[in-house]
């Protein structure tokens, strides 16, 4: 059965309640300032009924029976009391105010960090499938409306509690008729809230679903400016973005449509019952039931009472947004984890001998791709991989890293299976130079020292010469402190690559993988990377996965992959021998066009 409206928009909260334990201490102290601060917020219509008192019985009134019967005494000790009391409530206030506040920056650093620590350990096929643009949203303004109502909604609620508690109280003490009056509207004004509450959630659902949607647009289109300019798709792209903004507005037109119309209820319920206690009140008075004292306090007392319920319609539309926002965190962080990391046996730098064995994977809705997969790279050599795009060549370096994780078989090192060893250990023995070059915003420094953090200049400038990275770079207009751009955009391709390798050279993996590392590049380029592979690469066990057969001829072993299947393997001599598929690809590649397959 679906949960309830309320029962969805309560859960979120102690979601977030039960996550905020390790602030308990500091959220009992923001609600008892909150508290302190209201009792002193209401005090001062207690004072009014009592000045009034003073005026009106002189030595009769209740300070005189406290034994200040001069009335001058009576209005110094009003006036001291009164002054204590401000300042009571402007110190509770602060107090208040910088606890809950602080409270609410703790509590949404800790989720944001929880979130994006919870999406680091997922697949790669947790991003294939999700968009950019909606974890971005979750990541940021989904977090950051819980915050805002934590920085005042949350202190809103428990001051309207306590005023509802303080001031009834109050009221039934001295006139239980009035106060029957008085609290009447209390009721139908908590009723309609929840009622409210019910109608509000999936609207405010519907809301942030809409803001990830066009988080995700403006992301891509951003991401893809340059393609965007390109196919001179400006026109069509800015309809894109409108549409989804304007579908984002409809939504909150919706929500804000039902949300307005509450206060203005309220405000009729808050009137019935003031107007009460004003003209009952009157009558009491005058037939000398109720002294003017305490008339004139009641009234204050019920105004304080009843109007902040005007802004309970705010409060819960806060609160509604930030339950919305809270869901979809949670939603993420109790997402299932599909990479088991729980193994224990801890490396520290692996010998390099791989292997898979009978190795069964399947993209998520597809066919299996390998089934039965073998292949052994021992130490110290180097194997190429090569095959038609979709043979499965760049998916046996993802699930060696376990990007992606295997559905039967197993993949070893030195003889362990990778899922016994802890994934960062896993990786930290594995460089991986890819064909998609990925350069952080930042320095050329910075990015060859990615992932070593702590290396001194000299090993930077090291990693670069062997990258042959070093003469450029020395070239750009502030050297290893040029800021590269984002992704790198300020490099051109080949550059780009260099500093790739030469941060996998100052990483000093034991098991180095290159995916297509020379695919995008120049022949000049590709003469420059091929001469500092084959100086990184010399005793280091080495699966390099080609398209350009040149760059793997001098392979220990070539496997060649179709359709997630080894069809061949064997040196560059013994495959053109057998003039099959690679000798075929290899005749292609040098000019001679098709050749005859035998066998």
């Amino acid at each position: 059965m679906a949960d309830s409206p309320r029962s969805t928009s309560i859960a979120p909260l102690r979601q977030v309640i039960a996550y905020g334990a390790n602030y308990r201490s500091a959220t009992n102290q923001a609600i008892v300032a909150s508290i302190a601060n209201k009792i002193f917020d209401i005090a001062p219509e207690v004072l009014i009924a009592a000045a009034v008192d003073v005026v009106v019985q002189k030595q009769q009134s209740f300070l005189a029976k406290l034994g200040f019967v001069d009335i001058t005494q009576q209005l110094l000790v009003l006036t001291g009391v009164t002054i204590a009391i401000w300042v009571a409530e402007s110190v509770s206030q602060y107090i208040a105010t910088r606890l809950w506040r602080g409270l609410a920056q703790n509590i949404q650093h800790e989720m944001r960090l929880a979130a994006y620590g919870h999406l680091q350990e997922m697949d790669l096929a947790f991003f294939e499938n999700s968009n950019t643009g909606n974890l971005m949203s979750i990541l940021n303004d989904d977090i950051n409306q819980l915050e805002r109502f934590l920085n005042g909604g949350a202190n809103e609620l428990i001051q309207l509690i306590v005023s509802v508690l303080a001031i009834g109280g109050a009221f039934f003490l001295l006139t239980p008729k009035i106060a029957l009056f008085a609290m009447l509207p209390i009721l139908p004004i908590i009723v309609g809230s929840v009622w409210f509450q019910g109608k509000l959630a999936p609207y405010y659902a519907e809301v942030r679903d809409r803001a990830g949607l066009l988080n995700d647009r403006l992301s891509n289109n951003l991401g893809g400016i340059t393609t965007i300019k390109s196919f001179t798709t400006e026109a069509y792209e800015q309809q894109q973005v409108s549409d989804s903004s304007e579908a984002y507005r409809q939504s909150n037109r919706r929500a804000i449509a039902l949300s307005a119309a509450f206060v203005p209820l309220i405000r009729i319920l808050v009137l019935a019952g003031f107007s009460a206690t004003l003209l009952y009140g009157g009558f009491e008075v005058v037939n000398g039931n109720l002294s003017v004292a305490i008339y004139s306090g009641l009234v204050f007392m019920t105004q304080r009472l009843l109007w902040p319920l005007t802004r309970l319609g705010e409060t819960l539309d806060l609160y509604q947004r930030s339950m919305a926002s809270t869901r979809r965190v949670m939603d993420l962080l109790n997402t299932p984890k599909p990479i088991d990391n729980t193994g224990t046996k801890s490396i520290d730098r692996v010998q390099g001998d791989v292997a898979f064995r009978q190795v069964g994977f399947a993209y998520a809705g597809n066919p299996p791709l390998f089934e039965n997969l073998s292949l052994t790279v021992p130490t110290g050599q180097t194997i190429g991989i090569v095959g038609a795009t979709g043979s499965g060549k760049s998916t046996i370096s993802k699930l060696l890293l376990r990007l992606y994780e295997i559905q039967a078989g197993v993949i070893s090192i030195d003889g362990t299976d990778i899922r016994e060893f802890h994934t960062s250990d896993l990786r930290r023995n594995i460089g991986l130079v890819s064909q998609d070059v990925f350069l952080f915003y930042g320095t050329v420094r910075e990015n060859i020292a990615y992932g070593m953090p702590n290396a001194n200049f000299e090993k930077i400038q090291a990693a670069a010469k062997v990258a042959e990275a070093h003469e450029f770079i020395q070239a750009l207009p502030q050297g290893y402190d040029t800021i590269v751009g984002e992704r790198g955009q300020k490099l051109s391709g080949g550059q780009r690559q260099r500093i790739s390798i030469a941060r996998a050279v100052l990483k000093d993996p034991p098991i180095l993988v290159l995916d297509e590392a020379t695919s995008a590049v120049d022949n000049e380029t590709e003469a420059a990377i091929q001469r500092s592979l084959a100086t990184i690469t010399k005793n280091r066990t080495t699966i390099s996965i080609a398209h350009r057969l040149s760059t793997i001829r001098h392979a220990h072993c070539i496997y060649v992959m179709d359709r997630g299947r080894v069809v061949e393997s064997g040196t560059h001599e013994e495959l053109l021998a057998i003039n099959k598929i690679y000798a075929s690809l290899w005749q292609v590649q040098l000019g001679l066009g098709d050749s005859t397959i035998r066998g």
